[in-house]
């Protein structure tokens, strides 16, 4: 699970230092997904006990991670929309995805 938590966090690295903001924004993503394993890693993946605690209970799954990761998905569901819906409208406002293109410099070099 860490040889793929890696991966996702260098290919979200990758995608980042790119000049499109499409693959900025899929990079972000990612690296969202990347964050989450990494939680439930860290959190341990226990099989086959409930997570309650009880008077009889010997094992148990935290439900903490869970409910981590569930809150994070959701708001990194609303970033990514929020994101692709500013990328249009600049897309739009300015005919171009190239972060260059957009703060105006490549012509100055």
């Amino acid at each position: 699970m860490s040889i793929v938590i890696g991966i996702l966090f260098m290919i979200a690295t990758y995608l980042m230092l790119s000049k499109s903001l499409l693959r900025i924004i899929v990079g972000t993503g990612l690296l969202s997904h990347g964050a989450h394993l990494l939680i439930l890693t860290m959190g341990g993946l226990k099989r086959g006990a409930p997570p309650l605690l009880g008077e009889n209970a010997a094992d148990y799954t935290d439900p903490l991670p869970q409910a981590l990761i569930l809150t994070a998905i959701v708001i990194s569901f609303g970033v990514t929309a929020f994101f692709l819906v500013l990328a249009y409208r600049a897309y739009k406002e300015l005919g171009t995805d190239n972060i260059e293109q957009m703060r105006g410099t490549e012509g100055n070099e």
